[in-house]
């Protein structure tokens, strides 16, 4: 098995769950980049437990949805249930649980600063999921999802659905105008490619926000304003 390097115990402590196999931990760490640099099958990295992780999560939330909103046809329970699952989502729950300090890389992925990388860090998010599931069952598995996952719907709603309901705010008013002004910021010490989008209503600057691209950019910026402006 891969051998670990990293203080395991800690992400343990952090997300309130001891696996009793450690195995399945280390290889829901482990990102392909690793496990081919060192020389490993392609089996041994995280990607069959991302796959395993992504239909539990997709499951425990559809079914938290379906429970908790009874009266909310498909349409809108498929919307909030997208607003969980989607890339930008998931990164946020990682980085919130500081995963990425954790992730097996290769030489290139580290060099390039791959923990900080949204793919990797839902990937991996999703792989640990998965592992959970195996090694407690699925209610282990659930009560990780619904204390960082579902606890922060309101948040991550907001991520998904940000522009279209800062956009329909705006629309109210007739002649309202809503833009937005994205600009990269030069990265220092090996950082990550970033932006930052100042977002408009009537030329007056409501918020701003970071991201990776300037569509995650632009995304935290319109969360940032409806929180700002209590829209929802």
């Amino acid at each position: 098995m891969i051998l670990m390097h990293k203080d395991i115990d800690k992400l343990q402590k952090t997300i309130g769950y001891t696996f009793k196999n450690a195995n399945l931990l280390t290889l829901a760490l482990t990102h392909p980049s690793y496990s081919s640099e060192a020389g490993l099958e392609r089996y041994k990295s995280n990607q069959r437990l991302e796959f395993l992780g992504d239909a539990v999560l997709e499951l425990v939330v559809s079914d938290y949805l379906y429970k908790e909103h009874p009266t909310e046809e498909e349409g809108e329970l498929t919307r909030k249930r997208s607003s969980l699952v989607f890339e930008a989502a998931l990164a946020v729950c990682a980085r919130n649980i500081g995963l990425g300090e954790f992730i097996l890389l290769g030489i290139g992925e580290t060099g390039c600063r791959g923990y900080e990388k949204p793919s990797i860090l839902s990937d991996a998010f999703e792989a640990l999921i998965g592992a959970m599931y195996l090694d407690g069952g699925i209610d282990e598995a659930r009560t990780f999802i619904y204390k960082f996952v579902t606890e922060r719907i309101d948040e991550l709603s907001l991520l998904h659905d940000g522009k279209s309901l800062i956009q329909k705010y705006v629309q109210k008013t007739a002649g309202n105008t809503l833009s937005y002004q994205t600009e990269e910021i030069i990265p220092t010490d090996g950082a990550l490619q970033c932006f930052r989008a100042s977002l408009y209503i009537n030329g007056e600057l409501v918020s701003e926000g970071i991201g990776q691209s300037k569509k995650i950019a632009e995304q935290d910026a319109a969360g940032k304003a409806c929180k700002r402006l209590n829209i929802r």
